[in-house]
């Protein structure tokens, strides 16, 4: 699981800094690229470790059935 956390958060951080580099911002100088990417890249990492379960629920459970002993 935790591999792929990293992978999603990778992808996520280089799709975000894709579209970015694609609206030619003016503002965004490759200090500020490599901070965004660096941001990016931990929230989305945070999301997908802990905002994420990687493990189903466990069932509910009914109450157990009373056989009739003899």
């Amino acid at each position: 699981m935790c591999v792929m956390c990293a992978m999603t958060a990778a992808t996520a951080a280089t799709g975000f800094r894709t579209w970015l580099q694609t609206h030619h911002l003016s503002w965004l100088t490759p200090r500020r690229m490599r901070a965004l990417t660096l941001a990016a890249m931990c929230a989305v990492g945070l999301v997908s470790t802990v905002g994420i379960s990687g493990s189903t629920p466990p069932a509910a459970h009914s109450a157990p059935a009373i056989h009739a002993g003899r």
